[in-house]
């Protein structure tokens, strides 16, 4: 069995790259601790919920480098590279994160800016005159 677990999770433009070993159960994302990196609760349990739904929450020390995007793309990120971590460990796990839908990488992506338009759909202010 390996020593450290890692793993990658992606959403919108941020990345995030999970080292996985055993522990105590502390996190740490970009060298700061988890309650620091995301201050407000429902982020962290956001980013978290992989380990509370398999009630691992204590039995490993979880280091996160995560870049680009914003906040809300960066809980995706370290959510899925955690659920991924999780299976990689033990396979029992993936009936219960699957269901949740904790292991589906999230397509969904800005829609590029068009010629012509003001934004990737919106138009310029028509006018008759």
């Amino acid at each position: 069995m390996k020593e450290v677990i890692d793993t990658v999770g992606r959403r919108k433009t941020s990345v995030a790259r999970v080292f996985m070993t055993p522990g105590k159960g502390r996190v740490i994302i970009n060298k700061l601790p988890v309650e620091e990196y995301f201050k407000d609760v429902v982020k962290r349990t956001r980013a978290l919920r992989p380990l509370a739904l398999t009630e691992r929450t204590e039995e490993f020390d979880i280091k996160v480098n995560v870049q680009g995007g914003g906040l809300s793309g960066q809980i995706g990120a370290v959510s899925l590279a955690i659920a991924r971590a999780l299976t990689e460990f033990d396979e029992t796990v993936r009936p219960v994160l699957k269901t949740e839908k904790l292991l589906t990488r999230d397509p969904r992506m800005v829609e590029r800016k068009k010629f012509g338009r003001k934004k990737a759909r919106k138009r310029f202010q028509f006018s008759k005159r």
